[in-house]
């Protein structure tokens, strides 16, 4: 029998890759999804998903490749420039007021647009100042043309999507100023640009810069309050919930309850509930089970070796009760040996790792009874 699935993606950086597999098995045997919920790399997903895409659309975008060879999104690593910095940027900085505190005889500001021209120090300034080594603005601009690809606008924002594809996406973030998790999607903030939603939900704390909260977006609850958010941070939400199945299994929260809408019995009973969980326990066939070979990201600064082992722990840190209390609702995607940053997959290790999604799928569904005959 086909169903109607509210389909939540959990984050895991490069490791969403494996999604594409899962859902081309599940849309193979017929079944469709209602609600898409997605944290940074499920964000990325789920909005691809609300957009239209098909997992062979997916596919062919994780296959891109720049001009020189390398895949498209082994460039979402992208450095910041000294363009990037206003002298407002520089006169704030906490590298002015140390230089400050120095005789450089006032060429303070001359030796540190000097110093951006540096990439290591351009990125170590971004860390100080902006939250993360590398921008983020490629990855932006990626998801913008994707959006434009399909027809839309590069700024649609998260009501136009819903009023044109009447998709259901919500994409989870983390408010760092107010310490709380932020579901954004067109009912909380339909002034929001979708490709800017993304951005933020993707932001792995000190990789990418973290984006500031625009007061023109807003942040409104179901009861009508308008939250005064503006130039907050904003962050990756697996800060706060990697893999926010709380938001289509627990009616009664408050959180639900202020962003998800329509949550009669009749409504919440006319879809499955399917959470894609990525388990870094589970071994890919024919991949090695440890170590993700060397990342072309990394260099020999120890900080951003540490970085890259926070996002690894970050990506892994989750609700366990809630996966214990809904696991038969929760579909297991093999991921040991795959590494967060790894966006420079390709060939076989990339093959056997979407294969593994549809395989894990394919168990999955067999196991609900779930599998259709066509």
């Amino acid at each position: 029998m086909k169903q109607q699935f509210d389909l939540v993606f959990e984050g895991g950086g490069a490791k969403g890759i494996i999604f594409v597999g899962a859902l081309k098995v599940l849309l193979e045997q017929g079944h469709s999804y209602r609600r898409l919920i997605g944290t940074s790399a499920g964000a990325i997903t789920a909005t691809l998903c609300a957009a239209g895409y098909s997992p062979d659309a997916m596919l062919a975008c994780i296959n891109e490749r720049t001009a020189d060879g390398r895949p498209v999104f082994s460039t979402f690593m992208d450095k910041p420039t000294a363009e990037d910095f206003s002298d407002l940027d520089i006169n704030g900085s906490l590298t002015i007021r140390a230089f400050n505190a120095v005789n450089l005889f006032g060429l303070q500001r001359y030796v540190i647009r000097g110093l951006l021209h540096n990439g290591l120090y351009t990125r170590l300034f971004s860390f100080v100042e902006r939250g993360g080594f590398y921008s983020g603005r490629t990855f932006l601009a990626w998801m913008q043309d994707r959006l434009a690809a399909k027809g839309y606008d590069r700024e649609i924002t998260l009501e136009a999507l819903f009023n044109e594809t009447q998709n259901d996406l919500s994409l989870v973030a983390t408010n760092v100023g107010l310490r709380e998790m932020l579901v954004l999607n067109h009912r909380t903030t339909p002034n929001l640009p979708v490709a800017r939603a993304v951005r933020m939900s993707m932001s792995i704390p000190f990789v990418w810069e973290e984006v500031i909260w625009d007061a023109a977006w807003q942040y409104r609850l179901f009861d009508g309050t308008v939250k005064n958010i503006a130039n907050t941070r904003i962050i990756d939400g697996g800060v706060l919930s990697n893999f926010p199945m709380e938001l289509i299994a627990e009616h009664n929260s408050e959180l639900v309850q202020q962003t998800m809408g329509d949550l009669t019995a009749e409504f919440v009973d006319a879809a499955l509930n399917l959470g894609l969980l990525i388990d870094e326990d589970l071994p890919v066939a024919d991949q090695p089970e440890a170590g993700q070979g060397e990342l072309p990201i990394l260099t020999e600064l120890p900080t951003l070796k540490r970085v890259h082992n926070l996002a690894e722990t970050m990506m892994s840190a989750r609700n366990n009760r809630v996966i214990d209390q809904y696991q038969a609702e929760i579909c297991r995607l093999p991921a040991k040996g795959y590494g967060t940053l790894e966006f420079g997959m390709e060939g076989k290790r990339l093959d056997d790792f979407i294969k593994a999604g549809y395989e894990a799928m394919t168990t999955h569904l067999q196991a609900r009874g779930l599998t259709c005959t066509r």
